[in-house]
């Protein structure tokens, strides 16, 4: 199967609005997570508006077959206080369309089958050799129960701890504080994932499908003109790939040969949002827009 066959409905659903339309297959009840209510373009996938104690906190475009998702859009905010608890939850209504939306924490006893043919478990990770990878951190969240609800597996993947705990931990600290200090409107960011060509890594017995590679894009219209050389090429839109096998080729993202051991492999390489496009056509087999008009700014 072709990666583009492979990933099946991408969609993007998350925002602050009220609660009861669907949560799952349409993006219409949280479009404001995305810059200008426009959701990626190119990608196909289950959308998901990820809800968490009755509010709409982010989107996620979601593949059944996968048990993974394709993306995950959010609004970034300023982190404040202590990283919550991790407490996993899964998404009740990818496994019964009829279900409440919120998502809820997986149960102690055995787990429904519905729940485990429909999207990832916590066994699939439990001893497996990768870490519980989100595409929306914790980290790029001010409000507790906003960072809370990053906490649930449709809005992770399989990432290897040398790309989790350093480069892409990395990526993730500097788009941080980029954001905190030159962002003066809100910043749009979409973080997915790039399938390998061949259809053979996987957890478990074909369960969950693993990346080859992660990226993430943000988008700022409104920012302090007053950058630092070194951002000057970051506003309004910025970019990354991150490897995710250090065993790839190093066509996309090259090693650096003087990384720490535990980290060589797991580079990330930030670029502009037209060249992350530029791999994703090429990978996906689709033109890929990620923002609005490149996040232009213009109605």
């Amino acid at each position: 199967m072709s990666p583009l066959g492979a990933l099946l409905p991408l969609v993007l659903v998350a925002a602050w609005c009220s609660v009861g339309e669907a949560d799952v297959g349409d993006f219409a009840p949280c479009l404001q997570v995305f810059y200008k209510s426009w959701p990626p373009k190119g990608l196909t996938g289950s959308p998901v508006c990820q809800r968490y104690h009755n509010e709409y906190r982010f989107a996620t475009l979601y593949s059944r077959p996968r048990r993974s998702p394709w993306f995950s859009a959010y609004l970034y905010s300023a982190p404040a206080g202590k990283r919550p608890t991790p407490s996993w939850m899964f998404e009740p209504q990818l496994a019964n369309p009829g279900a409440e939306g919120n998502m809820i924490p997986f149960p102690s006893g055995p787990l429904d089958q519905n729940v485990v043919e429909s999207q990832a478990v916590e066994p699939d990770y439990i001893n497996s050799t990768y870490t519980r990878g989100h595409l929306n951190p914790s980290l790029h969240h001010q409000m507790h129960q906003d960072r809370a609800a990053t906490f649930t597996l449709t809005n992770v993947v399989p990432q290897k701890a040398g790309s989790n705990d350093g480069p892409w931990e990395d990526l993730e600290n500097n788009v941080n504080k980029s954001l905190a200090t030159f962002c003066l409107g809100e910043a749009h960011v979409v973080t997915g994932v790039i399938p390998y060509r061949s259809d053979g890594h996987w957890l478990g017995d074909r369960r969950v499908a693993v990346p080859e590679y992660m990226w993430s894009a943000y988008c700022c219209p409104d920012y302090n003109h007053s950058l630092p050389q070194e951002l000057r090429e970051a506003f309004p839109t910025h970019a990354a790939i991150g490897r995710n096998d250090r065993n790839s080729t190093e066509e996309i993202v090259p090693v650096s040969r003087e990384a720490k051991k535990q980290f060589r492999g797991y580079d990330v390489r930030r670029m502009s949002l037209k060249t992350l496009e530029e791999h994703l056509k090429e990978r996906l087999g689709a033109d890929v827009s990620v923002f609005h008009e490149q996040c232009s700014g213009s109605d």
